[in-house]
């Protein structure tokens, strides 16, 4: 006779696989919580060193906080009053006359193909008809138009969860010891000093690779505007390079979106502008990659550029757009954690072993 096998479960385990479940479904319902206090705590720790250097000037925390807030949002707003109404009419400008470019790249690729050959050329106007083409982009601006409130209400939800993250950052910061200790309480001795330890480690990794990043896009911005603006294409550079400028904070990615934009105005105007556009770019590009990133991100995240392409990847696969602006940086923190509690002691306890000789690592000498 053979034994039969009985699967048995105590009540514990049942609680706890009830338990488990219920805490996945609260936290899929609480995703949008969990975005937000993911963009806060980077948003936190991007400006904590302003705070803390305040404080050790021996200012209140609490008002270095305000004051910190205070001349941020004044100087974004400034900013924006000064260069956002040029940089919205020629956002606005480029998109009414996307049309117009259509219509002229299309004209351009079938002079040259009647250039190359009568069977070329009427391959292209089969392949492509100006006349539908121009109909698809009105049909589409009218639903765009359509679309407008949705899309209104999508902005100002966007804002307004923007102005909840700075608030909820802030106090973060203004009472970060106390969150700090009730954090690490829950775990027992000695992970509760460990992890205290790492806060400052992991802090500088995700707050230096948020300021580093504004910083690159806000040069490569100006860069291109001034670029753009060289080569003739006045209209539409300030707001070009204000596209660049927000493309760029997504790594790897970013810069090519940015790109797409100039290069189809530049190909719609003719000749070798579009060439011209294309090394602008090209040599920016490549300043950012071999100059800037490193100088000013690389050193902060501490990873390689392969670990970071991927966790862009993975945000914009789990977060959208968004994922691949704060999954990064907190990259780099849980980076800086693995590093600092399993790989660095792991080093230490190898070398250790290599150092001490055989009778006192624990094994017998080996003769050949």
């Amino acid at each position: 006779m053979k034994s039969e096998r009985r699967i048995s479960f105590s009540l514990s385990s049942l609680f706890i696989i009830v338990a488990s479940v219920f805490l996945l479904i609260l936290l899929w319902q609480l995703r949008g919580l969990i975005v937000l206090l993911m963009i806060s705590v980077v948003l936190a720790a991007s400006i904590v060193p302003i705070v803390n250097w305040a404080e050790k000037k021996q200012v209140p925390r609490w008002l270095a906080v305000v004051f910190v807030y205070l001349t941020l949002i004044a100087g974004l707003t400034g900013f924006g009053l000064v260069i956002g109404p040029a940089v919205v009419d020629q956002i606005t400008l480029l998109v009414r006359q996307s049309p117009i470019f259509a219509e002229q790249i299309i004209g351009i690729a079938t002079d040259l193909a009647s250039r190359l050959g009568e069977d070329t050329s009427t391959f292209i106007e089969q392949l492509i008809d100006p006349q539908s083409l121009t109909n698809w982009v009105i049909r589409s601006s009218q639903q765009l138009i359509l679309r407008s409130y949705g899309i209104t209400r999508g902005i100002l939800g966007g804002v307004a969860s923007l102005i909840l993250a700075l608030f909820i950052s802030g106090y973060m910061v203004a009472d970060s010891q106390t969150l700090i200790h009730s954090f690490i309480q829950f775990f027992p001795h000695p992970w509760n000093e460990r992890l205290a330890q790492q806060i400052n480690p992991i802090s500088q990794r995700m707050g230096g690779y948020l300021r580093g990043r504004i910083l690159v896009s806000a040069i490569l911005g100006v860069a291109t505007t001034t670029g753009l603006g060289f080569l003739g294409l006045k209209d539409f550079a300030i707001g070009l390079g204000a596209i660049a400028a927000v493309t760029n904070l997504i790594p790897f990615i970013g810069p090519i979106l940015g790109a797409i934009p100039a290069l189809i105005v530049a190909l719609a105007k003719g000749g070798f502008l579009v060439v011209w556009v294309l090394i602008l770019y090209g040599i920016i590009q490549n300043v950012e990659t071999y100059v800037l990133d490193p100088l000013l991100v690389g050193s902060s995240v501490g990873i390689h550029p392969l670990y970071q392409l991927l966790s862009v990847l993975g945000g914009v696969q789990v977060l959208g757009i968004m994922g691949a602006l704060i999954v990064p940086p907190w990259f780099a923190g849980v980076a800086a954690l693995v590093e600092n509690l399993y790989l660095q002691p792991k080093l230490i306890s190898e070398q250790k072993e290599e150092i001490l000789p055989p009778s006192e690592s624990g094994s017998s000498p080996q003769f050949p």
